[in-house]
């Protein structure tokens, strides 16, 4: 339960930062949505940084370019710009501004700072299939967390259930600001995600407990769990022409009833029909192989494998399907199934043509310093004899998770007309030496390591040992 000063301080920021007056520009959703977004842009005045490094997410950089933010949206980049009166300049130069850094998986919220048994609510560890759960309705938004990855420039993020069970949930995509509820930093018009999970997370929580106790009882869980969906799905008319074609459906047949609403099914047929974006916790190129056939059988698409650290067995295989990888840096061997992970395995990914590689973090820690982990695939690529510039480096950070999320028209590029979600870095973001200095999240300044008054403070830490920068 949040404390009562919650709302004073949250108050109290946005009177600092200014009132919102309006709702973030929502897109419609294919399906309702009874706990729906009431995020507000922060009003804010027009902001021109002027003369940076500029990375713009599409793969181009820009020397000693302006980036100008207009009510919540990029209004321009590049030179000569023209400015509305009253903006205020940024003097960015020797400094480097990318989009904001998106964390296509992360646990803040339902696995909070601290790490104790009261706050862990990410696992709903009662089935092999949870389907009906949502990960937002078990999201804290007091969790320090939250701040600490702001400091790091991380302005939205996937909030994902666990990897438990063989379906665990929807996840949620918010925008990375202090709130009191979740839904007051519920992305607009994001799309769910759909968690699911391969190998030996399912195998070690289900084997004693009835299964699965194999990866043949994953698949036969899966399969299961979609035919059920399928024809729910077939009941209600429902279905995507390849799923329809798939399952050799014609009409509905009309002898049949739709029933009572029900949540796991709803949630599975949304994935099914594309609404809801599929997201695997799979590490084995084998079985991110056999997940694909799956999706196959049933009509659907993948939007990302994550962890993967054997994705670049399959990176041809991956970019043919248009699926994304979601990989770490490094991580490798701490148990059987990451043991053949290589350090080079994000940017073998990344070469091949198609490909869309993420660098994630699904870490409370890593995801303050997600520009540094992105460094460290840079260095061990060049050892490798691989080449990879900051203007492509910076779309694992950006670009391509808002690809998988749904939201790359909204987000992840510096291109005018998209949210402001900006980073100011006092170097190339890809040195250890170099700090996020300024996040703006549309357009409103929202951390400044030279502004204690532009740095949030969770309640839970009000009355604790000073932090710097606002990370842990």
């Amino acid at each position: 339960m949040l404390r009562p000063h919650t709302a004073l301080l949250t108050a109290a920021l946005t009177l600092a930062l200014g009132v919102a007056t309006s709702t973030a520009d929502a897109r419609a959703s294919a399906l309702p949505d009874p706990y729906p977004s009431t995020y507000q842009v922060i009003a804010s005045p027009a902001v021109l940084i002027q003369g940076a490094t500029v990375l713009t997410g599409t793969g181009e950089r820009m020397d000693g370019a302006d980036v100008l933010m207009v009510d919540g949206r990029i209004a321009g980049v590049g030179q000569n710009l023209s400015v509305p009166a009253n903006t205020a300049v940024v003097d960015g130069r020797n400094k480097w501004v990318t989009p904001g850094i998106i964390d296509v998986h992360s646990h803040l919220g339902v696995y909070p700072s601290p790490g104790v048994r009261a706050h862990s609510d990410g696992n709903e560890m009662t089935a092999p299939v949870t389907a009906a759960v949502w990960a937002e309705h078990s999201v804290w938004p007091q969790d320090p967390g939250f701040n600490a990855a702001r400091a790091g420039g991380i302005t939205s993020l996937q909030i994902l259930p666990g990897s438990a069970n063989l379906i665990g949930g929807r996840g949620v995509t918010l925008k990375n600001v202090p709130a009191v509820s979740y839904q007051a930093m519920k992305f607009p018009g994001a799309p769910w995600g759909l968690k699911m999970a391969c190998g030996e997370n399912p195998k070690r929580v289900y084997g004693e407990k009835g299964g699965p106790a194999t990866r043949m009882g994953n698949v036969a869980g899966y399969r299961a769990a979609f035919i059920e969906a399928a024809e729910y799905l077939k009941k209600n008319g429902g279905g995507n022409d390849s799923a329809k074609k798939k399952r050799g459906w014609g009409k509905p047949d009309e002898a049949e009833s739709a029933g009572k609403q029900d949540l796991k099914l709803e949630t599975l047929a949304g994935a099914i029909n594309g609404d809801i974006r599929v997201h695997i916790h799979c590490y084995r190129a084998d079985e991110m192989a056999t997940m694909l056939d799956l999706a196959d059988e049933f009509g659907f698409r993948i939007a990302a494998f994550h962890h993967g650290v054997e994705a670049y067995k399959i990176a041809d295989k991956l970019a043919q399907s248009g699926t994304c990888a979601a990989l770490w840096s490094d991580w490798w061997g701490f148990k059987l199934e990451a043991f053949d992970g290589i350090q080079e395995n994000l940017a073998l990914v990344d070469r091949q043509p198609g490909s869309c590689a993420i660098l994630h973090s699904d870490s409370a820690d890593d995801i303050q310093r997600l520009n540094q982990e992105a460094a460290k695939v840079m260095a061990h690529a060049q050892l490798a004899g691989i080449e990879i510039a900051p203007e492509r480096a910076i779309q694992w950070l950006t670009a391509n998770p808002a690809k998988s999320m749904g939201i790359a028209d909204q987000t992840g590029t510096l291109e005018t007309g998209k949210m402001a979600d900006v980073v100011l870095w006092s170097g190339n973001p890809f040195s250890v030496y170099t700090k996020a200095e300024q996040v703006y999240i549309d357009g409103a300044r929202v951390h400044d390591i030279n502004d204690a008054s532009r740095r949030a403070t969770s309640d839970f830490m009000l009355g604790q040992p000073a932090t710097t920068g606002g990370a842990l």
